[in-house]
């Protein structure tokens, strides 16, 4: 069992850059693939990105195709997710997981999930 947790959240104005984290404990998250997940209230969680497990495949949403960036590092216990060009529609609570299934944009196929950052992007 990994535990996740999501650090990096704030508030910033639109055009900002931010940086999250989401950091694996007790053990690492080397036998997953891992995704970035956002939700707002009243919505369905949606998929942001994802990462295979050996890191080698990447994959985004359209909507931040461009302006998001997957990364992990070499011992895979913290992924980051470098957001640039931050528009009001990302704010958003953002939760990173860890499942079974490469790339998968079903919430049902990660098995882990952090508790969840804030991001809020003013205009």
């Amino acid at each position: 069992q990994v535990q996740l947790a999501e650090f990096g959240g704030g508030l910033v104005q639109a055009g900002d850059s931010l940086r999250l984290s989401c950091t694996a404990s007790g053990r690492s998250f080397s036998a997953y693939s891992m995704g970035w997940f956002r939700q707002v209230p009243g919505k369905e969680r949606e998929f942001v990105g994802g990462i295979s497990r050996t890191g080698v495949r990447t994959t985004y949403a359209d909507f931040v195709k461009g302006r998001f960036t997957l990364t992990t590092d070499r011992a895979k216990t913290t992924m980051w997710l470098s957001m640039n060009n931050l528009k009001p529609e990302d704010t958003a609570v953002y939760y990173c997981a860890a499942g079974a299934v490469p790339n998968s944009e079903f919430t049902s196929h990660y098995a882990y999930w952090g508790q969840g950052t804030q991001v809020t992007v003013s205009s």
